[in-house]
């Protein structure tokens, strides 16, 4: 059993000058992923699904670190203008993206979370170096959430 003792979750938010609605079908749309996220340079859906709760997406991910690859993910949130979520490995790692209208356009909130399923896979996967392969991916999350928000606001905003 490893025994983790640091955050397993993360998010930060942005206001950007557009709809809650346009904002979502930019997220939602998953093979426009690689045009923000630092880390997923490519998405298409599974067996010809779309942004509904219950579809699969397959994403293809690098990083100089850790070389390149693939994850299956399950969109597990897909409110159209509110909330657009997905879980890596359908239950290890949630990410998420809610829609709130303010002054001045939508505060967009991107979170990440660590899962049960995914501390028990990575206990089994690393045993011992567990919790800091954890601290790894939370680090990544830090860094990689508000790249990915200023590059969706750049994009968001620009056209």
């Amino acid at each position: 059993m490893v025994i983790v003792e640091i955050p397993l979750s993360h998010s930060e938010s942005v206001v950007i000058a557009r709809s809650a609605q346009d904002l979502y079908d930019m997220v939602a749309d998953v093979t426009r992923m690689g045009e923000w996220s630092p880390v997923c340079k490519s998405c298409w859906w599974d067996d010809g699904g779309g942004p509904t709760a219950g579809a699969w997406f397959t994403g293809r991910n690098e990083m100089p670190e850790r070389g390149s690859w693939e994850t299956r993910s399950l969109v597990v949130a897909a409110s159209p203008g509110e909330e657009f979520a997905f879980a890596v490995g359908g239950n290890w790692t949630r990410w998420g993206y809610t829609f709130t209208p303010v002054a001045g356009g939508t505060q967009v909130t991107e979170s990440w979370e660590m899962l049960p399923d995914g501390v028990t896979r990575f206990g089994d996967r690393f045993g011992p170096d567990a919790p800091a392969q954890l601290a790894d991916r939370l680090q990544a999350a830090r860094t990689g959430i508000s790249q990915t928000l200023a590059a969706l606001k750049r994009a968001a905003e620009s056209g």
